[in-house]
């Protein structure tokens, strides 16, 4: 056989060349989203597990070549609508400045060049590897605050067993002679996470049957999240007893060391007597994949049109997403009616290192009422300088200040209440009143930010982007109801701080 007849149509190094061709392109064209994936795996003790993934997704990509052997690729042109549907969520990602989505979205365009390049039968064959390649992406931070509260409510009964003394406001636990604060670090997310990963794995390896599949699915997610609260209060109960730096240092090295490979054994002997398949099975019967698919197309052509689909949306996303609104030389914060200035009390301020402009000014009523209003200004959002970025906005990473609870609305903003340690070992509290204004829009959800974003993105519309924050001190949320009525709108006062009225 010629080296012509071997990589002819049909043939699987033909297909495989220009697969992993092809690919190579895609990842060169998103490379910034690739080079961010990356540092996430390569930084995050949350998303770290997700180093192994590509490893394991070629082990088991290798572990079904006897059976990938008997069948016979066939590029398939409906596998271009999934490249298509790939590269849109891409461009929704983009658009709405979301990177989970244009990771997802980046995935999803290499999983339908699979499909178009080798057919649906070879892609039936490789279903588990990828499905589980979207451990690839790193998702579930929306878990940590969920776990948070499922870790003080687990904490604090068994407090109480031990006989420790302890109060919750939030995410804090005055427990002893200490305050904790649950973070999101202590949440159990990273270790949740990892676990549904290593749980899916094998799941599919040693379970055959869908129910016992579930079942173990299930506890692997239930043990970690109650070991988790275990380890919480283990570790309030050992400062109690000695220090909270002795505490801190034995937790960080049994967390980081043991307590991971005691529950990841715990839960493989939970399923171990219920494994019904060996892990060398045949992951699938070739002989039911052996039909010859329709549509098929040229696989050099596929090829091409899968690129040249896929080049179609960073392109417009570059276009449409390069308008930035016209800001004025000077922006001020206006004198307030009723308000004078005054000098801040506690040291804050929102966090927005992206940002166009920032300010802060402090107003009184002389009454005893103080509020801080504070305003970010994007001219256009882009990664590394937009609303909702992790870090930013009223609170940043590592900030001294504690989010400790969701308010309701306060003069029709989002509210949440934070407390901070004073020079002389207080407590201070402050509520925060947050609108933000994307092109005509005004909404104080963040979700809403992001719809409004992808949108003025995507038709090419204005895209001014201003946060508003207005803050007191101490359970005040009445002066922040009254400052706002003086100030007047909140959607006319960032237009005519910005200029646009």
């Amino acid at each position: 056989m010629t080296v012509g007849d071997r990589m002819r149509p049909g043939r699987w190094p033909y297909h495989l060349a220009l697969l992993g061709t092809a690919a190579a392109l895609i990842l060169a064209l998103f490379w910034r989203d690739v080079t961010h994936l990356v540092e996430i795996w390569w930084t995050s003790t949350t998303y770290g597990h997700c180093l192994f993934i590509g490893p394991v997704v070629g082990w088991l990509v290798w572990q079904r070549r006897p059976e990938l052997s008997k069948l016979t690729p066939a590029a398939w042109w409906p596998g271009l609508i999934l490249v298509a549907a790939g590269g849109f969520l891409w461009l929704l990602g983009e658009s709405a400045t979301v990177a989970l989505v244009r990771q997802m979205g980046l995935v999803a365009t290499l999983e339908g060049l699979v499909v178009t390049l080798l057919g649906p039968m070879v892609a039936r064959g490789l279903l588990f590897p990828l499905v589980y390649a979207w451990f690839l992406v790193p998702f579930g931070a929306e878990l940590e605050k969920p776990l948070q509260q499922i870790t003080v409510a687990i904490v604090m009964p068994l407090l109480d067993w031990s006989g420790i003394p302890a109060s919750a406001d939030g995410v804090l636990i005055h427990a002893g002679r200490y305050w904790f604060e649950v973070a999101e670090a202590c949440s159990g997310s990273k270790f949740v996470l990892a676990m549904i990963a290593f749980a899916a794995l094998v799941a599919n390896l040693c379970f055959r049957s869908p129910w016992r599949r579930a079942i173990f699915m299930i506890v692997s997610v239930i043990v970690p999240i109650l070991a988790n609260g275990v380890r919480a209060w283990g570790t309030i109960f050992a400062a109690d007893l000695t220090s909270i730096e002795v505490a801190g240092g034995v937790d960080h090295i049994i967390f980081g060391w043991v307590f991971f490979a005691l529950v990841m054994a715990a839960v493989l002997a939970i399923g171990w007597q219920f494994f019904d398949r060996s892990p060398d099975d045949p992951a699938f019967d070739p002989a039911k994949l052996s039909a010859t698919p329709g549509h098929r197309i040229d696989p050099l052509l596929a090829a091409v049109l899968a690129l040249a689909i896929t080049a179609v949306f960073p392109s417009w996303s570059g276009y449409a997403g390069s308008r930035a609104a016209l800001l004025p030389a000077q922006m001020a914060l206006p004198d307030v009616p009723g308000w004078t200035p005054a000098q801040q009390r506690s040291n804050w301020a929102p966090h927005y290192p992206g940002a166009d402009a920032t300010m802060l000014r402090t107003y009184t009523d002389g009454q005893g009422h103080q509020v801080d209003l504070a305003v970010a200004v994007f001219s256009r959002q882009r990664e590394g300088g937009k609303l909702g970025a992790f870090g930013t906005g009223v609170l940043q990473e590592d900030d001294r200040w504690i989010r400790v609870a969701d308010l309701g609305p306060i003069a029709g903003g989002g509210a949440m209440r934070m407390i901070t340690t004073g020079p002389l070992g207080q407590s201070m509290q402050r509520d925060v009143a947050t609108w933000y204004r994307i092109g005509d829009s005004l909404t104080p959800n963040m979700r809403q930010v992001k719809i409004e974003t992808m949108k003025a993105r995507l038709l090419g519309q204005r895209q001014m982007a201003v946060a508003v924050h207005v803050s007191s001190e101490g359970d005040d949320p009445q002066a922040i109801e009254t400052f706002v009525r003086a100030l007047g709108p909140i959607d006319r006062f960032a237009d005519r701080l910005t200029g646009q009225r």
